[in-house]
């Protein structure tokens, strides 16, 4: 039994060339706690989840709307990691997007495609390290990292912070370790003969991931990834639609503070906290944004019906495509719309006269529209 006010986070070990690497203590066990704001903090949680999970199965066509929190996601959550692609040029096809950024933008949808692929394969795949590995290679595939053993767990040393070994900020446990460690992970996650809250157990979860930091690179997207394939697999959510990104990306000092807290000070209850706290603030946020959508789509829908005459019905297919996809051009609109070339273009101009499009490329020809005040809801 680990007690919380008690745990030890773990030990460091000397390697044979002088460097000291950290070793987490194994979580697979019954965890217990005295701190009542703990138990407080976790049904509200629950609540706020419970609450969008509800919420999500009010809204209809639901699906149309989770590509576009997933992109939010990739882009947040690759920005973490130094990106900088904003969320309109994710939604953009490659040839679109300036040679100097397509690096960007190719680590982005790669995160958008390992989320869709992971999510699709819990149906077949429990959450273990096959289906990790598996996520991993989406990930890094033809990107930054691809000589970085894709899909597969690393067989040397890495680290965290600074330039080298030497300078090093943190050193995740020697690859000799990482067998034994996920294994131990894999079973804790699995684990229903322990009465462990599971929201106390994702965040025990992702802390010891990024801790053991399995993978030579995309430790951090694998980890937090991790926690939306949890809410999904356990029932928690029936759709993936919390990411914690957004929180974590507010103020990345303090996420890694309080990982390394519980490394150095072995205060695992503050993570749980910091955790829990984010937990209900993005699950408030994703129903709101849930809610504002909805707004948008039957005030739009109702503006369309009223104002746009005999092209009604061509234009409610059209604005319909966009909630899944907020970035068009006329081709794409004449193949949808099924109308000529000049239909489409006299429809996309009726678009940008009430506010529905926004031209992006600034071009004559060969222009690109976005949906501006649909995609500005995420």
């Amino acid at each position: 039994m680990i007690q919380l006010e008690k745990y030890v986070a773990g030990h460091f070990q000397k390697s044979l060339t002088g460097y000291e690497y950290f070793i987490p203590t194994n979580v697979n066990d019954q965890w217990t706690w005295e701190d009542s704001k703990l138990n407080l903090l976790i049904e509200k949680a629950a609540i706020k989840l419970g609450e969008l999970n509800s919420f999500s199965r009010l809204v209809p066509n639901i699906d149309l709307f989770i590509q576009l929190h997933v992109t939010k996601e990739a882009v947040l959550s690759s920005r973490i990691e130094g990106t900088q692609t904003q969320m309109d040029e994710a939604l953009m096809d490659e040839d679109e997007i300036a040679p100097e950024r397509k690096s960007d933008w190719k680590e982005v949808n790669n995160y958008v495609k390992a989320l869709n692929t992971a999510i699709d394969k819990l149906e077949k795949l429990p959450i273990y390290s096959r289906l990790l590995r598996e996520t991993h290679s989406v990930l890094l595939d033809n990107v930054r990292g691809e000589d970085k053993l894709p899909g597969a767990f690393r067989s040397s040393q890495n680290w965290i912070g600074g330039n080298s070994l030497k300078d090093a900020t943190f050193i995740p446990p020697h690859h000799d370790y990482i067998g034994e460690l996920m294994s131990d992970l894999e079973k804790f996650i699995h684990n229903e003969a322990i009465e462990v809250p599971e929201l106390i157990k994702i965040a025990i979860a992702h802390y010891q991931f990024e801790t053991i930091h399995p993978f030579l690179d995309g430790n951090g997207r694998i980890g937090r990834l991790l926690i939306t394939l949890f809410l999904v697999d356990k029932k928690i959510l029936t759709k993936p639609l919390l990411y914690l990104s957004v929180f974590f990306e507010k103020n990345k000092g303090l996420y890694y503070d309080n990982l390394t807290f519980v490394r150095t000070k072995n205060n695992m209850k503050q993570w749980l906290v910091y955790f829990l706290v984010g937990i209900i603030e993005t699950a408030e946020k994703s129903s709101q944004t849930l809610a504002n959508i909805l707004a948008l789509k039957e005030r739009l829908e109702t503006k369309i019906n009223e104002e746009f005459g005999r092209k009604s019905q061509s234009a409610i297919t059209l604005f319909r495509h966009l909630l899944k996809r907020p970035i068009i051009d006329v081709n794409e609109t004449k193949d949808i719309t099924g109308l000529s070339y000049n239909a489409a273009n006299a429809l996309i101009s009726d678009f940008i006269k009430t506010g529905l499009l926004k031209e992006m490329t600034g071009r004559t020809r060969n222009r690109t529209f976005i949906f501006e005040e649909y995609v500005a809801q995420f």
